[in-house]
């Protein structure tokens, strides 16, 4: 059983970066294909969450367009840590993120209900 517990979550202004890190625990987090999702206020429900990044055990990475070039996911299996690297950040970007792991197959970013183990998220605050 996986858990995943995200952190460095924040408030910044407008063009500011933050870093999240996401551990994971109670397995090797090496076999399994990695995401960040956001949810934004006002909507409730694993299926209202929106795919931003995903890497795969192979190291092939996805982002969803609104964050390409912005945002940049890494993962260090060594670590049991998923990093999500935000630059340039837009008022648009304020959500809950969270932390996602998927056995066996690979994360669809448009399917959060195919996820198997979620974080409890970490909260994204951009505003001037």
């Amino acid at each position: 059983q996986m858990q995943l517990v995200e952190s460095g979550g924040g408030s910044v202004r407008p063009g500011g970066s933050l870093t999240l890190s996401c551990v994971g625990s109670g397995d090797m987090i090496g076999r399994y294909s990695l995401a960040w999702y956001r949810q934004f206020p006002g909507s409730e429900g694993v299926l209202e969450r929106e795919g931003v990044a995903r890497i795969d055990r192979d190291g092939f990475r996805e982002y969803v367009d609104s964050v390409k070039g912005r945002f940049t996911i890494t993962r260090d299996d060594a670590k049991k840590t998923l990093y999500l690297s935000m630059n340039s950040l837009k008022p648009e970007d304020t959500a809950m993120y969270y932390c996602a792991a998927r056995d066996g197959s690979a994360i669809h970013l448009d399917k959060p209900h195919w996820v198997n183990f979620w974080g409890r998220g970490t909260q994204v605050t951009v505003s001037s």
